[in-house]
This record gives structure tokens, C-alpha cells and sequence, in this order.
């Protein structure tokens, strides 16, 4: 039986286990998929040697960087990202891919109008990557607020109200929000927001976070993380089985 799975740490909070063995189950596919909840990205070797049957893996925090020195290869966008969430596995060649870029692009451009053409991006960690790239993908021009003073970046102290005229789009790259803290949100002055503005939150627990909410009240047009990540676990399986 091939075997697929996700290495991480925790993984109290995946919901790709679920998805692969659903899909599995309904589409009469012999296969299994675990959860290899590692300490440190070096028992990855050991993962590999005990389970010969592997044919993928996920990778999620906080590994998505520190897996690609024991790959052999990289996708183009997981070279340009800088990061992989996807390891195909073939006769012990492992290849790194990205399905964040896919599973962004494919959620956010349906909601995409002709005069969204900048975007801010909210937190600077691992997960912005992606975004930004396929921000440029989909011709938007972007910037990072970050919490403190960074060169090139917005600090959340120098939004106006003419910040969200010129940058229509806003992308919540942040944790803030997530359950179980879902009464805190991105300090953004949300009283500038307008009908013209789109927020999008990686987030998808809780499914309405209060970022998505407070945008709601101001009449723009919200949307979580929750297609993304389906879209991600459907490009997954493609990588895994091209």
C-alpha cells in the first residue's frame, strides 16, 4: 500500500489527514496517509528509511525552509519562494514543491476587480512568501507591514485612510486571529476601510475571523484561508502524482 503524509510540529492542528483519508476512502484509492509529528527536521532520514512506501509527503511549520537541504531537487517556485510544502517521492529522489502559490492564486482571483492593483501584505513570516509571488503572478504590486520599523515595509502605525485607497487588496499572513485567540485581529484602522477594499485571511479557524469581520462591517468583500487550503491538497496530490 503507498503511504503519504505530513511532517510538522505540532500537528494537533492539520486538517490534511482528514482530506487525503476521505479522498481516499471515496475514490476506492489503496493508499494511507499518517501524521509524522518530528522534534527537529533531521528525523526526516528515519521517516524515509521506516517507511519505504512513501510516495509524498506535506510539509508544514516549522519545516517548509529547513526541509530543502535534504531534497534533490526543486520545483521553479519552490525556488523562488524559498520555501516547500510538497515532497514528491520517486525511487528515493525527493522533490520540493510549492501548492501555496497555486492554492492562493486560484482562491483570490475570482474576487480580483480591475482597480485591485496593490496589495499590503500583513506579517513578514514563512507563509508571505508565497503570497507575495503570487501576488506579483497575478500583476499586483505589494507591500509588507510589519510590526516594527523595517526598510521598504509599512510599520501598522503608518496606515491612513489613503493607504487603503491606493492598496485595495489586504492579505492577513499573520496567525493573529486563529483559534483559540479569535477576539484579537491585525491593528489595522479599520474605520478607513470601504467596499472597494478585499481582505483576505490565511486564517481558517475560526471560518468569519474578527479581521474578516470588522472588513465585513466597513462594506469590503471578505474571504478566509479555507479554499486555499483545499486547493493546496488538491495540487499536492497532482505533484505527488505527475
Amino acid at each position: 500500500m503507498d503511504k503519504y503524509g505530513i511532517i510538522g510540529n505540532p500537528l494537533g492542528h492539520s486538517f490534511s489527514k482528514g482530506f487525503f483519508t476521505e479522498k481516499f476512502a471515496k475514490e476506492g484509492i489503496d493508499a494511507q496517509y499518517l501524521n509524522f509529528q518530528i522534534p527537529n527536521i533531521n528525523k526526516l532520514p528515519e521517516i524515509l528509511k521506516e517507511n519505504p512506501e512513501l510516495r509524498g509527503l506535506n510539509v508544514t511549520l516549522p519545516y517548509k525552509t529547513e526541509v530543502i537541504p535534504f531534497l534533490d531537487e526543486l520545483s521553479d517556485e519552490a525556488q523562488e519562494i524559498g520555501a516547500v510544502n510538497v515532497v514528491q517521492i520517486r525511487n528515493g529522489h525527493l522533490k520540493g514543491f510549492n501548492s501555496d502559490i497555486i492554492g492562493f492564486t486560484r482562491s483570490i482571483q475570482p474576487l480580483l476587480k480591475p482597480h485591485h492593483r496593490k496589495a499590503l501584505i500583513l506579517g513578514t513570516g514563512g507563509a508571505s512568501r508565497a503570497i507575495r509571488v503570487g501576488l506579483t503572478r497575478l500583476g499586483l504590486e505589494w507591500k509588507y507591514v510589519s510590526r516594527s520599523p523595517r526598510e521598504g515595509m509599512f510599520t501598522y502605525n503608518d496606515i491612513t485612510s489613503e493607504t487603503f485607497k491606493e492598496y485595495e487588496v489586504i492579505v492577513n499572513c499573520s496567525p493573529v486571529g486563529m483559534f483559540p485567540k479569535v477576539d484579537e485581529c491585525p491593528a489595522i484602522p479599520y474605520n478607513y476601510l470601504s467596499s472597494d477594499n478585499l481582505l483576505y485571511d490565511l486564517v481558517y479557524n475560526p471560518e468569519s475571523t474578527l479581521f474578516m469581520k470588522k472588513g465585513a462591517l466597513q462594506g469590503a468583500v471578505v474571504k478566509n484561508g479555507l479554499e486555499m487550503l483545499h486547493l493546496q491538497a488538491i495540487a499536492s496530490w497532482e505533484f505527488w502524482n505527475e
